[in-house]
């Protein structure tokens, strides 16, 4: 094969608040043929998340940071264009995390193979990929709903929350949703079931999540932190428990903030309400991948759990949508379109 180039988008400099454009830089690199064992994939879904703003600091975390002039990472569904690994043949469909470029030569380790007749290869990103994983383990392993229990999510139609939610009401629970706009509030109630839903946005979001919530919050899915929190945290029942899956409203704060100590009381409310408060990482939950894919899959067919994508397309449109995420603008699963998709036909 001749020589290719891949458009890449590089970590040029740490951002110091929210992320800027300059921060990033766009780089093309040739590619040649794949070596002995290695593939070479073409890059067609994009993941975008939270998470990645964590990976820009440098700073000690559960992953590696990205260091400046790299490649930044992410999520991927690719085709294989060309192999010289007896493993993978021209054609096969994978997931990995081969980062923001539209191509890259890989030596399939940690690749996984997708089949396009059983669900739309971009889900392997969203409800069948890490975020439903994460929704999944953290909601039934650290949460661990009964029938009946009083269930709230924040960002309650994000990639993950709208995965916690729907589970939660596949589980017998009344299930109360947070979000932003109030057409998320409404696909909350309307499309995935939820008991009610409540704007963050609103000015009274305490009485509101009281009126929601008469008989107090037994888990609590956390996506947001802040104001979200401190509304949710003062009805917790005896017993609760509750995920910390992101804080994403501090994620771009560059300085302690000028918020109230909140842990004398949430120490507290852990001591005098016996709550259970555990994070989750979604690489501590790879033995439940199969009971994950097995579940949601079916539930999926059968009409009881459903998704929704948010895609933008072009690899020179990424850094623009991953800004958006920390206002709120997705709706639904953030995915960039770096190529066409053939299996749409």
């Amino acid at each position: 094969m001749k020589p290719l180039t891949s458009r890449q988008v590089i970590l040029a400099s740490r951002p110091i608040g929210a992320p800027q454009a300059s921060d990033f830089s766009i780089n093309e690199k040739l590619l040649n043929a794949p070596e002995a064992g290695e593939i070479l994939l073409r890059t067609i879904y994009l993941s975008l998340d939270p998470y990645m703003r964590g990976r820009m600091n440098a700073v000690t975390s559960y992953a590696p940071y990205v260091q400046t002039g790299e490649v930044m990472v992410g999520g991927t569904v690719s085709v294989v264009e060309a192999s010289n690994s007896p493993d993978f043949t021209i054609g096969d469909f994978v997931v990995g995390y081969t980062g923001w470029q539209t191509h890259a030569l890989h030596d399939g380790t940690d690749l996984r193979k997708l089949d396009p007749g059983q669900a739309p290869i971009s889900t392997a990103l969203g409800v069948l990929g890490m975020p439903g994983l994460t929704a999944y383990a953290g909601l039934l392993d650290i949460g661990q709903p009964k029938a009946g229990d009083t269930v709230v999510v924040s960002a309650a139609t994000g990639a993950v929350g709208s995965v916690v939610g729907q589970i939660a009401r596949i589980s017998g629970c009344r299930v109360i949703g947070i979000a932003g706009a109030q057409e998320k509030c409404r696909y909350a109630v309307d499309e995935l079931g939820y008991h009610a839903c409540v704007s963050h946005h609103s000015s009274d979001l305490k009485s509101q999540l009281a009126e929601a919530c008469p008989d107090g919050v037994d888990v609590y899915f956390e996506n947001v932190g802040g104001s979200v929190f401190d509304a949710v945290f003062d009805h917790l029942n005896v017993a609760a428990r509750m995920t910390v899956c992101g804080m994403i409203s501090h994620y771009n704060e560059t300085a302690r903030s000028d918020e109230p100590d909140r842990l004398p009381r949430v120490m507290r409310a852990i001591l005098t309400r016996r709550l259970k408060i555990q994070g989750i990482i979604v690489f501590d939950y790879s033995h439940r991948e199969p009971d994950f894919l097995a579940d949601v899959g079916r539930w999926i067919r059968n009409g009881e759990l459903r998704y929704r994508e948010d895609i933008v397309d072009g690899i020179d449109n990424a850094v623009s949508a991953f800004q958006g995420l920390f206002t709120g603008k997705n709706f639904g699963k953030l995915l960039i379109r770096v190529s066409d998709d053939p299996t749409l036909g």
